[in-house]
């Protein structure tokens, strides 16, 4: 196969009922280019059926390259094996579930073509999401616009097109707690937005759970904030202010007025609410320390039961001489 221009990654988990509509849908806008191209779909260790699917489309298009994981890995981690995979000079990323319409495709294409190496997809609606979810990701955004020193746009995902340049820099950075579309803007380049309205799914549920979202929302605050560690020595500084505040506070009342302090009960709320705090920022110490545990353990992102044989894009370790066989 000819070295496409185009790359074009779906990462798949449980979608049989979608594939065969974003093939289709894919196909048309792509041939629009006149330009080679690829879909590389990403089998996150689906249980449905969807496998098979894939197998039979890159049968009959040798445009669809395959790459089976051996088992789920998780979104992000999928489009990373997308990204490894890939080989296009630009590399469009897409969900599965036809939430992002790849009609926006070309539009994408056209701002690439005037120059610029990251385009980035940016919701102006949310069609078929709940009230909650659209409060709860347009918080979450500003939240981490506040707290990160790297400017990550606003109401967007991870559909977006990257030049080659931009996916080799993510390629080369293999950590295992991955939020890509912060990866994406840590890169720099040139960058522009593109508007669209997201649409409702075509079928099936959810596969991002409140759970899941909640470890998106840790690792992208964890992989590109120190805001939480810092809170806690500001609050500690705070605290200890305040106490020493209180001591001459107290001497003085007593002896000039008198007064008497008692209260156990509220010592006792006091030291309780003292040790939650505590408590608090020993777990967000312990989600620091978590992963740089991941990140020592040095295991790969991903297992491949089926596909190509390596990346076009291999990131290979450099092994001392004796522990090679």
């Amino acid at each position: 196969m000819t070295k496409p221009v185009f790359s074009i990654i779906a990462p798949i988990y449980n979608e049989l009922e979608n594939l065969p509509l974003l093939y289709a849908r894919v196909r048309e806008e792509l041939d629009k280019t006149e330009q080679e191209w690829e879909l590389i779909m990403v089998d996150d260790g689906s249980k449905d059926g969807s496998t098979e699917i894939i197998r039979k489309l890159a049968v009959s298009d040798e445009r669809v390259r395959p790459v089976i994981f051996a088992r789920n890995f998780g979104h992000q981690i999928a489009v990373s094996a997308g990204l490894d995979y890939s080989r296009g000079d630009a590399v469009i990323i897409i969900d599965s579930d036809l939430q992002d319409p790849p009609e926006v495709i070309g539009e994408l294409i056209a701002k690439w073509r005037e120059g610029y190496e990251v385009v980035y997809a940016v919701r102006t609606e949310r069609e078929g999401e709940t009230k909650f979810k659209t409060w709860t990701a347009s918080l979450f955004y500003r939240m981490i616009d506040r707290i990160t020193d790297v400017k990550i746009p606003l109401d967007t995902g991870d559909f977006r097109l990257m030049d080659r340049k931009v996916v080799d820099v993510m390629v080369a950075m293999r950590e295992h707690n991955r939020f890509l579309r912060g990866m994406s803007a840590w890169t720099g380049f040139r960058q522009i937005g593109v508007e669209y309205k997201r649409k409702a799914r075509h079928a099936g549920v959810t596969k991002y759970p409140l759970k899941k979202m909640l470890r998106l929302a840790m690792n992208a605050v964890t992989g590109f904030s120190m805001w939480p560690l810092q809170l806690a020595t500001r609050l500690g500084v705070a605290l200890g202010a305040l106490g020493l505040l209180a001591i001459p506070v107290v001497i003085v009342l007593h002896l000039a007025a008198g007064v008497q302090f008692h209260g156990l009960a509220t010592l006792a709320i006091l030291m309780t609410l003292l040790s939650a705090l505590i408590l608090v920022f020993l777990g967000v110490i312990g989600e620091y320390l978590g992963r740089i545990y991941d990140e020592a353990k040095n295991r790969p992102l991903y297992i491949v039961a089926e596909g190509p044989q390596e990346p076009f894009n291999p990131v290979r370790l450099d092994l001392p001489a004796e522990t090679k066989r």
